[in-house]
């Protein structure tokens, strides 16, 4: 069976590699057409949509996965609506592949140019979040590149037929329907052969948790954009002003709990204590917040538990939070630079010179001062959508959208100089 996988893996990978190169050339028209024509087709099949998907929630429903993950996994008229406005936005967006990011002369005559191009094939491996299919789908589409899609087996009912509407966009605008491709098979032995496929992919993305990036790390032959866990924080300053502090904390970490942006610990300034904190983790507690704190915080309400060392660590993406005094914006700064996972991480704060340090001094994809971890998305930054966000520091870092799927070359022009 193993056999059999490699070499339907193979084959996958050898009709990728063709699409790419038909990928490479295709006229922005021809690629916003069949961004259009994929989001009309998933509006046309909505109810098939949601047939598919409640069968993968009944086959869910047998194992013990937290609320936030099935909300995570679930499709309603409004998500696939949302889906289809995304790939309307991916398609309105400029078409990265052939801008010129730099230019110039030489003395010799050389004119020389820094031009956008396709990555080539890039290897999607996700956990079960059927936008994450329709999004990568469009991105690679969009930024010239043909996808392999591989993702959760709780979601492959539903991300079938996604997978089924990008495909015949494709084919109604002329172009390669293997541009887009599902893994066919739940089998985790597809994961290892993708990532044995260096001559077939060019870059793989992983998005998830520990565990799938570890061994995505760990086995790939290919390059890796990695998109580890979010450990992201909320530092409530003694200089905020109350009222913005309980919003943007509550909207932080409730809004949805399940995503990677969503704040899985708040910081509160021990000047802050006696002002602030209580007010913010009640809010918290009425919600249906778990609080796991460290012992002021605890001795504020006797439903908060007292916090592990391993809870500093954690991403729940659960109705759970993790809350500790710290001194001042260096202590926020110090927990966060132990603990964090250098993805998100918010200030709350009236004090622009507060605010600009721990901006600079956190090292972290995304910072923010005043608003939610929530905005961790590449479609609130203007991108339309993104395959994830990169916690790396190489080629891409924060939300990977059109301009992240593209690399460079070079394109110099001459009339005739050798070089002495």
């Amino acid at each position: 069976m193993t056999g059999s996988i490699e070499w339907e893996m193979l084959a996958l990978g050898e009709r990728a590699r063709a699409a790419a190169t038909a990928m490479t050339g295709a006229a922005e028209a021809a690629k916003n057409a069949a961004l259009a024509a994929a989001a009309s087709a998933l509006r046309a099949r909505q109810d098939e949509l949601l047939a598919a998907n409640a069968r993968d929630l009944e086959e869910a429903s047998g194992r013990d996965f937290n609320s936030a993950f099935v909300d995570r996994l679930t499709l309603t008229p409004e998500r696939i609506e949302a889906m289809a406005a995304g790939m309307a936005e991916i398609a309105a967006l400029p078409d990265p592949v052939g801008s010129v990011a730099a230019e110039w002369d030489r003395p010799n005559g050389l004119r020389i140019s820094r031009v956008r191009t396709p990555l080539g094939v890039i290897g999607i491996i996700y956990e079960s979040r059927p936008n994450v299919t329709a999004d990568a789908g469009a991105l690679c589409l969009k930024s010239g590149n043909a996808a392999i899609l591989r993702g959760g087996r709780e979601s492959f009912h539903t991300s079938r037929p996604i997978v089924d509407c990008l495909r015949h966009g494709l084919g109604e605008a002329g172009l390669p329907e293997d541009a887009v491709q599902l893994v066919p098979t739940t089998d985790r032995a597809a994961v290892g052969a993708m990532l044995r496929m260096n001559r077939h992919i060019d870059i793989i993305v992983p998005r998830g948790g520990k565990g799938l990036i570890a061994r995505v790390q760990e086995e790939s032959r290919i390059p890796v954009i990695a998109h580890l866990d979010g450990n992201c924080h909320v530092y409530v300053d003694a200089a905020a002003d109350l009222e913005m502090a309980r919003r943007v904390t509550l909207n932080a970490k409730t809004r949805r709990p399940g995503i990677c942006g969503a704040a899985e610990t708040l910081l509160v300034d021990r000047q802050a204590h006696n002002s602030h904190l209580a007010p913010i983790v009640g809010d918290l507690l009425e919600a249906g917040v778990e609080i796991r704190g460290d012992t002021a915080t605890q001795a504020i309400d006797k439903r908060i538990v007292a916090a592990t060392e391993d809870d500093w660590d954690t991403e729940y993406l659960d109705w759970i939070m993790a809350v500790k005094l710290v001194d001042g914006v260096d202590g926020a700064i110090n927990h966060i630079e132990r603990h964090g996972s250098s993805h998100t991480d918010s200030i709350i704060t009236e004090d622009a010179a507060v605010a600009e340090k721990f901006l600079g001094a956190v090292d972290s994809a995304i910072v923010l001062w005043n608003a939610s971890t929530q905005f961790a998305d590449g479609g609130e930054f203007g991108m339309g959508a993104e395959i994830g966000i990169s916690t790396g520091k190489l080629h891409a870092r924060g939300p990977v959208g059109l301009e992240q799927l593209t690399s460079f070359k070079y394109v110099v022009r001459g009339d005739g100089q050798i070089r002495p």
